[in-house]
């Protein structure tokens, strides 16, 4: 069992407040004082958690109980926070929002489940005594989430700062940070949230220096460590992994266009004994050496469609290599690489499938079950997935069938070496979609030889 030490959950009252502003913010803060500290990313997120990653100088992680199952939260959230003297856990959304079928999914799930003090952030800057009433209410919705303390972000001066400080004092929710509005703070974005930390890393480094001075100077950043501290010590068990089973050679994409894959996927592999080489579908003009195994997982080839086009020996080598039965895991982007087209530009095409950019976000957590055999299993495979794209595959497959709440269908494209879907998994709760994987590199890596 690993002791699960000093944690804090950065909440905020709805998307689009700052959550990860602030929850960056106090780590590239306490790390500037010299503490060893660990963030993590409540929901399916990529982007986020590289942010996190920049600042705390620790890989990407995640923590969805929706996705890995109640069960996975201590275990993934001791692997997070390792040796680390505070773990800083950014919400998803809005505090108590979450998936549509009930399941725990939200902030407020992760915080009970982990018994993990609650920083409201509230954007401020259009209210003054009404900021009570709003944590008024945050506070008292649901009693088993320890609202310890609030930020207040987009602050417009010290007489605003004044009048919402006095309207919080009777409700005992302590002020334990403030931002001004400083368009300085503000990362750019695009239509699936900010911008990648990979794509522009300096820009990234060198804001995070003003938001780490921005929230020295604003936050009682003592006062933020005693609630960490305050979570009572608990133990978790290890996170499930796969058993040894190969000693393949995967090749991941990698790069500014790919920056879609969950760490946590990438350690199952690791743990199941493949040899993780990494390359660039923007710049290398081949697969690794003696790959035995591809995974392609999602990012933004909409943005490099031109760079992706223009890599033609790529593209072939890619081609040939999984026409010929390279095992192929290609996860939301990796399918449109791997597809005839993407916006009339020439893909790997590999995929029966032409992809087009659209102005309709597809997003939700999926059911997933497997109609045909697939790199990952035989017919029946189930696993978890989320989905959270704007391009559209013309036809839409269907190597899956997925259903939800609000939708169903089928997606995604299959071949006994090959699986390409719009749906992400995370292997952090059931390693066993990755086991198979596994397993079928070292098929191929026992041919090769």
């Amino acid at each position: 069992m690993t002791p699960l030490g000093p944690r804090l959950v950065v909440a905020g009252v709805a998307s689009g407040v700052g959550k990860t502003t602030v929850a960056t913010g106090l780590l590239a803060a306490m790390a500037a004082r010299g503490r060893s500290v660990a963030g993590a990313k409540v929901g399916p997120d990529f982007i986020d958690p590289g942010y996190h990653a920049l600042a705390c100088g620790r890989p990407p992680r995640n923590l969805d109980p929706w996705l890995c199952g109640r069960e996975a939260m201590g275990p993934l959230a001791a692997r997070a926070s390792a040796d680390a003297d505070v773990l800083v856990i950014e919400g998803v959304m809005g505090l108590f929002d979450g998936a549509a079928d009930g399941e725990p999914s939200s902030t407020a799930d992760v915080a009970v489940l982990l018994d993990a003090p609650v920083v409201l952030v509230v954007d401020a800057g259009a209210m003054s005594a009404s900021v009570a009433a709003l944590v008024g209410g945050f506070r008292d919705h649901d009693r088993r989430v320890r609202l310890a303390g609030v930020v207040l972000n987009r602050v417009g001066s010290d007489g605003h700062e004044e009048l919402l400080r006095d309207a919080l004092a009777p409700l005992g929710v302590p002020v334990v940070g403030t931002l001004r509005r400083d368009d300085r703070l503000v990362w750019r974005d695009r239509h699936l949230g900010l911008v990648p930390v990979a794509e522009c890393p300096d820009a990234v480094r060198s804001s995070l220096d003003r938001l780490a001075a921005a929230v020295a100077g604003g936050f009682d950043l003592d006062a933020v460590e005693a609630i960490a501290r305050s979570a009572p010590s608990l133990s978790a068990g290890p996170v499930t992994v796969p058993e040894p089973v190969t000693r393949a050679r995967v090749a991941v994409a990698s790069g500014r266009a790919f920056t879609f894959l969950y760490r946590d996927n990438v350690e199952a592999l690791e743990a199941a004994g493949a040899d993780i080489v990494p390359f660039d579908p923007l710049h290398d003009p081949a697969l690794p050496e003696a790959a035995d195994g591809l995974v392609v997982g999602g990012g933004f080839p909409e943005v490099y469609g031109e760079a992706l086009a223009a890599n033609a020996p790529l593209r072939a080598d890619a081609g040939a290599r999984i026409a010929a039965g390279l095992p192929t895991w290609a996860e939301c982007g990796g399918l449109v690489w791997l597809a005839r087209e993407l916006d009339g530009l020439p893909m790997v095409g590999v995929v029966p499938t032409s992809a087009r950019l659209g102005d309709r976000l597809t997003l939700g957590y999926r059911h997933a079950e497997t109609t045909t055999r697939s790199v990952i299993g035989p017919p029946g495979t189930r696993l978890r997935a989320h989905e959270f794209h704007y391009s559209r595959c013309e036809p839409a497959g269907s190597a899956l069938r997925l259903s939800s709440r609000f939708r169903s269908g089928v997606d995604g494209f299959a071949t006994p070496t090959l699986l390409a879907t719009y749906a992400h998994h995370h292997a952090g709760g059931d390693p066993s979609i990755v086991t198979s994987f596994a397993r079928a590199c070292e098929v191929s890596r026992q041919r090769r030889r």
